[in-house]
């Protein structure tokens, strides 16, 4: 039986109980079944359809932060989110460690280029609060540099928001268990043991620490203009439905969706083209 290790009271992010409804929407471990996942996934990506026709129509600009533990599920609603939508203007941005340049700037620079121009909704896979969450835990910054985000940061969503910008903000939390299973899937399967990196490594041994400093970025940028939104992710069908439909009603949005068009006809013109053997086609292999 393999050991894990006690998580002190206080320090778990426990999932909230289930909605009271009929039995068989859940499996017998109490999570989304499938079937009543997929169709309701169906309709809510419908739904975002709508929405992205409404945010290009109206000239909206929205920014979407995700944040959370290390395989809280982000990414995977991310997916769900961007997999029926145009990326022309719902996008993603995930930005890597910044470079030495980078790191002399002004620390919310190389995010502002990112931000969504009018008719857009971008999606943040991380974002400037890496500071206080991983830079924090991890030594990556100086005490100097993680009091002036606590006190500007603020400020700075406020500006964003003043601006015209929708800000949400979502937090994916995910239980001690629930995140050393599934690293420990990740770590079974050669195919998925890309994703399990040293820094989840540490996350998940500083666990406890993890929550110290969400705890304190919540205290200081959980304001009135730019909340934050808590989604309990240990069931990640669950998770996923209730982001997107928490997103969806952050709007009043209507079906502009164009309708539909009459395809037209070639236009023939005098036109020879060269001997299909001379060009290289892919072997038939299916």
């Amino acid at each position: 039986m393999r050991k894990v290790a006690t998580v002190p009271e206080g320090a778990d992010d426990v999932p909230v109980a289930k909605p009271d409804r009929d039995r068989s929407v859940y499996t017998k471990s109490g999570r989304v079944a499938r079937a009543v996942y997929c169709a309701e996934l169906t309709r809510l990506q419908e739904q975002l359809v709508m929405l992205q026709y409404w945010i290009q129509s109206q000239g909206l600009k929205v920014l979407v932060i995700f944040e959370g533990r290390g395989s809280a599920g982000k990414g995977g609603v991310i997916k769900r989110i961007t997999e029926r939508t145009s990326p022309r203007i719902v996008r993603v941005v995930a930005l890597p460690k910044p470079t030495e340049r980078e790191r002399t700037q002004w620390y919310f620079q190389r995010y502002v280029e990112h931000l969504p121009a009018a008719g857009e909704m971008v999606l943040f896979d991380r974002s400037w609060y890496n500071r206080p969450n991983v830079e924090r835990v991890m030594g990556f910054c100086t005490d100097e540099e993680y009091q002036e985000f606590m006190r500007s940061c603020p400020e700075f969503e406020r500006m964003l928001v003043r601006s015209g910008i929708v800000l949400l903000k979502y937090w994916f939390s995910v239980s001690y268990e629930e995140q050393r299973k599934r690293f420990e899937s990740r770590n079974a399967e050669p195919l998925k043991r890309w994703k399990l990196s040293d820094m989840d490594l540490a996350e998940h041994e500083l666990y406890v620490q993890y929550s110290m400093a969400k705890d304190a970025t919540f205290q200081f940028t959980d304001t009135k203009q730019a909340p934050w939104y808590v989604v309990p992710s240990d069931d990640k069908r669950a998770a996923q439905l209730n982001c997107i439909t928490h997103l969806l009603s952050q709007f009043d949005y209507e079906d502009v969706a164009p309708d539909a068009v009459n395809l037209p006809t070639m236009k023939p013109v005098p036109y020879v083209r060269p001997p299909m053997h001379e060009q290289t086609f892919v072997p038939h292999v299916w």
